[in-house]
């Protein structure tokens, strides 16, 4: 099957380029579950831009928007990427607008948007449509996109592996030529070919075993890109959100990784112990409204001196009616598990969230393979650092993209010859059989999450992460006998993914002998300026 853009992935990177790609060419849009099924349709909080002047919080600006992001990634962002995307910030924002996204705006004035305030932030720029806004505007992008004839989205089809010139065996530069993919309501693994080629696999949350993500983030993209050669940064960086609803009686995916959004902090919940003290300020002097990985080690320090199983996010003072009026997919959530947010503060624990590393880009998305170009969460761009600033992900998500596509048709002009008569061979399965060890798969897949918890999460050593590795070595090979000695599934290829992605944490982890933004080791506690660079991988 042959598309002027292959597009793997379908949350606001993926959808948005497919958008404006399909102006000059057909676009293919491959998700391997439900178009909605992403971290983006997830996005509770809302999207951060400095808007035009008449819209904007009072005193905000491009540089205080660049400031608090460079101060909250911990010296390891690359300005120049940081400055090109806070500054489209207004364009982002209405190219949203365009696409159907009904943001919320003032009460007192419906001239002006309702900003709110997360993390890291100096001041009000996130524009958010409730506590969805992610969903809303994964489904106005998925309707918009839909609509167009040069796009087809495929669900249900799972990307196995790239196809690449080098891996081809072509004597002509490394490119990426396509994918191999798996039609998961089929069983049949077919070629998708084309010369440019757009990862927008999102995160790798699944990787641990408390994570906000949906179930869908498993590295697929990162496992892809690291095994065609392309260089991976920063992979120890990963984000986890301090408030994620505990509730052990409660059943269900759903109730696991449910999210209260930092939002919620910004309109003025506080995070309390058992004894209903504000434990935080004695980390930082901005309290609950530190970023992110302040705050998630203030809760892990505090649950491990206390003993207790959970700590709480107080809204209990807050106006009766707020909570359902400004959060009601939040409120409701919660009400259906049997708890008032607004008569009793929430339980909350943190959680796996972001991926701040990723498949080393450029601010174009361009990778180390031409023709290959990664954006939003599985890309690495210099944005986020050690740490994300809240609500710029999905700012980046929209931004890149459209940078992507520029690029592209700079360099892959679709008037220019392509490399059209390429003999690409079937895909190769090894001994298939079918799969009789499912009780292994899953174990497996339990131990991977488990490990990388107890090992390589919020607070780690070097004994901590030697073990994870040793364990993980041992891990792949067995996944290895799984993927070639057993039909081809979902559950074996994210298996093999996740497993690639856990080792990836681990050995940038290894490598970076300090503590910096999320990535913080007993053995370490300081930050070092000979680690001030990014941590590469890359496989020969």
């Amino acid at each position: 099957m042959k598309s002027d853009f292959l597009v793997i992935g379908s949350g606001i990177a993926g959808l948005s380029f497919a958008i404006h790609a399909a102006k000059y060419g057909t676009v293919t849009v491959l998700t391997k579950g439900q178009a909605l099924e992403s971290n983006t349709a997830w996005a509770q909080g809302g999207i951060s831009a400095v808007l035009d002047e008449s819209l904007r919080a009072s005193g905000d600006n491009y540089d205080k928007h660049v400031a608090d992001t460079l101060d909250a990634g911990a010296g390891l962002c690359n300005e120049e990427a940081v400055r090109t995307i806070v500054e489209s910030g207004m364009d982002t924002i209405e190219d949203l607008i365009a696409a159907g996204v009904e943001f919320d705006h003032a009460h007192d004035d419906e001239s002006q948007f309702a900003l709110g305030k997360e993390g890291g932030h100096s001041k009000r720029r996130i524009l958010h449509c409730k506590d969805t806004t992610g969903l809303e505007i994964a489904k106005a992008l998925i309707t918009t996109a839909e609509k167009h004839p040069n796009i087809q989205i495929l669900e249900h089809h799972f990307a196995i592996d790239l196809l690449t010139t080098a891996k081809l065996g072509i004597a002509t530069e490394d490119r990426a030529v396509g994918a191999y993919v798996l039609n998961e309501k089929t069983g049949k693994v077919k070629k998708f070919r084309s010369d440019r080629v757009l990862l927008c696999t999102g995160g790798s949350g699944k990787v641990y075993l408390y994570t906000t993500n949906p179930d869908s983030s498993t590295g697929d993209g990162l496992a892809m890109a690291w095994r065609a050669g392309a260089t991976i940064a920063n992979m120890e960086f990963a984000q986890f959100h301090p408030t994620c609803f505990y509730n052990p009686s409660a059943t269900g995916a759903k109730a696991r990784s449910f999210l209260v959004s930092e939002a919620v902090r910004g309109e003025g919940a506080i995070l309390i112990n058992e004894k209903g003290d504000d434990f935080t300020l004695k980390h930082d002097a901005r309290g609950s409204l530190a970023p992110r990985d302040i705050v998630a080690r203030a809760i892990d320090h505090e649950i491990k001196k206390t003993g207790a199983a959970c700590v709480y996010l107080d809204v209990t003072h807050k106006p009766k009616g707020f909570m359902q009026e400004r959060f009601p997919h939040i409120y409701n959530t919660l009400m259906s598990f049997g708890h008032d947010c607004e008569k009793d503060p929430i339980p909350v624990v943190p959680a796996a969230h972001y991926q701040c590393g990723g498949v080393a880009t450029n601010v174009d998305g361009r990778t180390t393979i031409r023709g290959l170009y990664a954006v939003g969460e599985v890309a690495c761009t210099g944005l986020h650092g050690a740490n994300r600033l809240a609500s710029n992900s999905l700012l980046e998500g929209n931004v890149v993209a459209r940078r992507a596509l520029v690029d592209i048709l700079k360099t892959f002009p679709l008037d220019k010859k392509a490399l059209t008569e390429i003999p690409i061979p079937d895909w190769e399965t090894g001994n298939v059989t079918p799969p009789d060890e499912q009780v292994l798969i899953s174990h497996n897949w339990d131990e991977i999450r488990r490990l990388m918890w107890d090992y390589v999460s919020i607070v780690r050593t070097d004994n901590r992460l030697n073990r994870a590795a040793r364990r993980l070595r041992n891990l792949r090979k067995e996944v290895r006998e799984f993927y070639w000695g057993n039909t081809v599934n979902s559950d074996i290829l994210e298996l093999r993914n996740l497993v690639a992605t856990g080792m990836l944490i681990v050995d940038c982890a290894t490598r970076r002998k300090e503590s910096r933004g999320i990535h913080f080791t007993l053995d370490y506690p300081n930050r070092n300026e000979a680690y001030l660079s990014d941590t590469e991988l890359r496989r020969f």
